[in-house]
């Protein structure tokens, strides 16, 4: 057994503990199991395991981080991490009291964190765990090594704990959001004409490695097509840039869009785009503490209606963060599906939401603002508010 020893002062617990405490009195919980790298990462206070930022595959198994919190006894949390973990662990202790790197896959990780509470003696007549990140084979050893206990998901339960940020997870949040938009304006300006969409993408994910950022993604669209994946088309005279790329800064996602075009834009770019941006900044107003959720979709769908091309333009928002669109949740109806209980529940200081609007014109092509939007007390703070018109491309060519 590895576990590791722990400092002779106690080490603050990184979240609300009252908080969690209350959620999961709520929910019926006795123990919380999470085992996302996400949550794990909150609930420990720590980065995440180096080895298996990537990549969870290992072996004949995965690897399966386990963070394990009984209701109102944070002194008898547990977590159990891999063999790899341990020279991290101890470089960094967390606050968790009985730190365990020594399992080999997923199975062996849960099951170690079963006996550790057993010996404990730990109430365990009901059981959080992940169903969305709770590999099947876990999920039955656990279950078989409970009889008398029960399995809930505990999904609602983390997304709640984590709705409202603290001051260093808006840190993160707004330096994220800032590095990607000086990544796109960077490669905007380092490219021109015949410039292929894959050479976008791949120059988008470099800058983003050169400030910090671990790269995600990068949907983006040129000329008059829609297709947002990179491509061997080529960025060309005349033609409108969509990027639109998410860049992580120590697990916090930074997720914006912004335009760019090869030569001047006419008049009518210019018209479409400052339409984009009446609804943005529509959105944005709806942005404070105590209004209700909903009021953001209301404020948007408002300004949408005095636009030429609704026909063409949507609008989404949604809760950023560790996950992308998590609470607060403001729509059951957009792209990604699920409940909107926000929407009907007044906004709190912390809580972060991405708001945008996209315009997919049959002849202009792909036009799209995102932004990242922070409740503060009086109102709200863009995080990432550069390059927000038309970005001449080439330009330092």
């Amino acid at each position: 057994m590895q576990e590791l020893a722990r400092g002779a002062e106690a080490r603050a617990i990184p979240f609300d503990a009252a908080k969690l405490d209350g959620l999961m009195e709520a929910a019926g919980l006795d123990v919380l199991i999470a085992t996302s790298k996400h949550n794990v990462q909150y609930l420990l206070g720590a980065e995440r395991a180096i080895f298996f930022d990537y990549m969870d595959a290992m072996g004949v198994s995965r690897y399966l981080p386990v963070l394990v919190y009984p209701k109102g006894q944070p002194d008898k949390a547990i977590y159990i991490g891999h063999r790899l973990e341990t020279h991290q662990r101890a470089v960094a202790p967390p606050w968790v009291a009985q730190v365990r790197t020594e399992s080999n896959g997923s199975v062996d990780a849960v099951m170690r964190a079963v006996n550790v509470l057993k010996e404990a003696g730990v109430r365990m007549k009901w059981i959080g765990v992940e169903m969305a990140f709770l590999p099947m084979d876990a999920g039955r050893a656990l279950a078989d090594a409970l009889p008398d206990g029960g399995l809930k998901d505990a999904l609602l339960v983390l997304e709640r704990l984590r709705a409202v940020k603290s001051t260093a997870e808006l840190a993160k949040l707004k330096t994220a959001s800032e590095l990607v938009i000086a990544s796109m304006l960077e490669v905007i300006a380092r490219h021109g004409p015949g410039t292929t969409k894959q050479q976008l993408s791949d120059a988008l994910r470099i800058a983003e490695a050169q400030r910090g950022l671990t790269f995600e993604y990068c949907l983006l669209a040129c000329g008059n097509s829609h297709n947002r994946a990179p491509s061997p088309q080529r960025w060309e005279h005349g033609d409108v840039l969509s990027l639109d790329s998410g860049g992580n800064y120590h697990g916090y996602i930074g997720d914006l869009a912004r335009m760019a075009v090869l030569g001047e834009p006419d008049g009518e770019l210019k018209d479409y785009l400052a339409e984009i941006e009446a609804v943005q900044r529509a959105a944005f107003a709806a942005v404070r503490p105590g209004a209700l959720g909903g009021a953001i979709y209301a404020a948007a769908e408002q300004e949408l209606a005095k636009i030429g091309q609704r026909d063409c333009t949507d609008f989404l928002a949604h809760g950023m963060g560790l996950v992308s669109h998590e609470a607060p949740r403001l729509t059951a109806k957009g792209p990604v599906p699920y409940d909107d209980p926000d929407a009907r529940l007044p906004l709190e200081v912390g809580m972060v939401v991405s708001i945008e609007t996209t315009m997919k014109h049959p002849r202009r092509g792909f036009i799209k603002l995102e932004d990242t939007v922070a409740v503060t007390p009086t109102g709200y703070e863009i995080f990432g508010e550069g390059g927000r018109g038309w970005n001449l491309g080439g330009t330092a060519v």
